[in-house]
């Protein structure tokens, strides 16, 4: 199995970007279009009311010519007829063309909504979908590293010596890897024996971790393709870090199958890489301030915010219901909460987390 990178990958595609300006720079000319017609009709509108003036004075004036201006008032006539005529196709325009344009900027603003929706539920995805390639590469590591030789060898038989050699051994592993805090190497009866930082955790050797479920877990594994995995969590022996726990069994010869006679613990660095993910997702500078992005578990307790509040203590009120994605709006707040649940990655089924961006009302 190969080594997976020491670094966690934080780059994403620049999904701030969107159709959404040019829906935008649609809303503005159609509101340049409505303030042109109506301009243009209010001017139609003081033409007729000119023109039906004209006629009327040019009716007095043939009323008071007689006989003679009786020519001169067939043509007054009509031309007050004419701008009759001309009025009514202004109004009849004008309740035309303001329906029409309502109508447009009604539908330019649905599909602004529901293309910003759309934006939030791919940056969700985005969120959980780089948290889930990078679990999955912490998966590789502790599969690998179960099949070391000193890790065997101490599992096997934990003598001073074979624990000695297995710390050095994770000391120059976590000097490569960065993205943990320690490395726990436990006998079949879940006492530890060796870690990667003994000065660092000084507490560590000789506790018993038999009781913790991703102990058991890993320890009833069948085969090498296997490992265990345990909820974000506060770890004592860490010093109350925030980790995530992946653990396999470590087999006599280093054989792919057989009995455990150990396993290997290894303590992911939860909160600082967590962070990078969900402040790196991209929203403009406008967004930022009422954007929250947010990493949260199946029981919708929140594992990790861009606005670093609520780690491991809040629960998301919005409940996805199982759906696999989508956007919900607050009536009364206005707020939009987009989601998308975890696709998992290769042989990394993920843990049924969400990705999720919550947003307020500009």
């Amino acid at each position: 199995m190969r080594a997976a990178a020491s670094k966690i990958a934080v780059s994403a595609p620049d999904l701030g970007r969107d159709d959404a300006p040019t829906l935008a720079a649609i809303s503005g000319l159609t509101a340049g279009l409505d303030r042109i017609a109506q301009e243009k009709i209010g001017r139609i509108h003081q033409i007729t009311a000119q023109a039906k003036m004209l006629a009327l004075n040019a009716l007095i004036e043939a009323a008071r010519a007689g006989e003679h201006g009786l020519g001169f008032s067939v043509v007054a006539q009509e031309v007050r007829g004419i701008g009759a005529e001309v009025e009514a196709l202004a109004r009849e325009l004008e309740t035309q063309l303001s329906g029409r344009i309502a109508d447009l900027q009604q539908a330019i603003g649905a599909m602004a909504v529901r293309a910003q929706g759309e934006r939030l539920v791919d940056l969700a995805l985005n969120a959980v979908e780089l948290i889930d390639r990078n679990l999955y590469e912490r998966t590789c590591d502790v599969r690998w590293w179960a099949t070391d030789a000193a890790m065997v060898a101490c599992a096997s038989e934990p003598t001073d010596a074979a624990a000695g050699h297995a710390c050095d051994r994770l000391g120059v592993i976590l000097s490569a890897y960065t993205v943990y805090l320690d490395l726990w190497l436990c006998d079949s009866d879940g006492i530890v024996r060796a870690n990667g930082r003994p000065e660092r955790y000084p507490g560590v050797r000789g506790r018993s971790v038999a009781g913790e479920p991703w102990f058991r877990e890993a320890a009833a594994l069948r085969d090498g393709d296997g490992y265990a995995c345990a909820d974000v969590r506060r770890e004592a022996g860490l010093d109350g870090a925030q980790v995530a726990t992946y653990a396999a069994a470590i087999r006599a010869g280093g054989r792919a199958a057989g009995p455990a006679c150990g396993v290997l613990a290894i303590h992911f660095d939860w909160e600082p890489q967590a962070r990078a993910i969900v402040q790196g997702v991209r929203v403009s500078p406008e967004e930022r301030a009422r954007t929250r992005v947010l990493l949260v578990d199946g029981k919708r307790r929140v594992l990790a915010a861009s606005d670093g509040r609520g780690a491991l203590e809040e629960t998301i009120g919005f409940d996805p219901g199982g759906r696999t994605s989508g956007v919900e709006r607050d009536a009364r707040s206005g707020a939009v909460t987009a989601f998308h649940r975890t696709p998992g990655y290769e042989t990394y089924r993920g843990l049924g987390w969400y990705g999720m961006i919550v947003q307020t009302k500009p």
